[in-house]
């Protein structure tokens, strides 16, 4: 996929490990100019200086943070809102904060990136935004997922909507939809149940390709989409047959 992106501004959410940091690299392969933000300042500074890649560290609770990294950049070309937060547990297990929270990083921090990047695809008649939501949404019912998947729901609504709007002024919106993917918020929510091979085995046994994604895989499909100028209003799937 070398040069498809070519001189494209991209802007990543998220971009310090796992999903997030795999498709900033992918971007940059694609020889886009590469914004990649996270919170976690230490992470994402390894990113750099590296070709094509500009790093900054971005709170996306932060409207005005928010609002001034995009104006700072200019015209965004690709957005891809990666940041969020997987919550373990039941609707009777969840506090409500939890749900709050999840909301928050899950859905208001894609508006509020979408709501920055905007006005200048409108004016360009041109762009297209890539939301992270997951199969286990409106898709797939998945256990002890409440308030992530009715979070992630919310993402896949809001990406036809978004997309339905803004079709006839160039702009695409799209949402990925994982299943299971190895990456390290992963494997700290293994460790947090206290028997982590056993959990990493449950989660492999699931899947019936018989392993978990890679991050890169994911990241393969995001610079895919930003160039496939017909497609739009769609949540793609990419969880090894888990909702076959």
């Amino acid at each position: 996929m070398s040069g498809i992106l070519e001189g494209k501004t991209v802007f990543v959410t998220a971009a310090a490990q796992g999903i997030g940091r795999a498709t900033a690299l992918a971007f940059a392969s694609a020889r886009a100019r590469v914004h990649a933000t996270d919170i976690n300042a230490d992470l994402v500074q390894q990113l750099d200086g590296i070709s094509g890649i500009r790093a900054s560290v971005l709170d996306v609770l932060d409207s005005g943070a928010v609002a001034a990294a995009i104006g700072d950049i200019g015209r965004v070309d690709v957005l891809f809102n990666c940041a969020g937060i997987v919550h373990n547990g039941s609707v009777l297990d969840m506090a409500e904060d939890d749900l709050d929270f999840a909301f928050e990083l899950n859905v208001k921090a894609m508006v509020r990136t979408t709501r920055a990047v905007l006005p200048g695809m409108i004016n360009a008649k041109s762009g297209c935004i890539i939301n992270m939501a997951s199969v286990a949404s409106s898709i797939k019912g998945v256990p002890n997922r409440f308030a992530y998947g009715t979070t992630k729901a919310a993402v896949i609504g809001m990406t036809k909507s978004i997309a339905a709007d803004y079709v006839a002024q160039g702009i695409r919106c799209n949402a990925i939809c994982p299943g299971t993917v190895d990456s390290p918020s992963l494997h700290q929510r293994l460790q947090a149940t206290g028997d982590y091979d056993n959990a990493l085995a449950t989660f492999i046994a699931r899947q019936p390709q018989g392993r978990l994604g890679a991050a890169e895989e994911i990241a393969d499909l995001a610079v895919y989409i930003a160039g496939a100028t017909y497609t739009t209003g769609q949540a793609f799937a990419i969880d090894g047959g888990w909702t076959i």
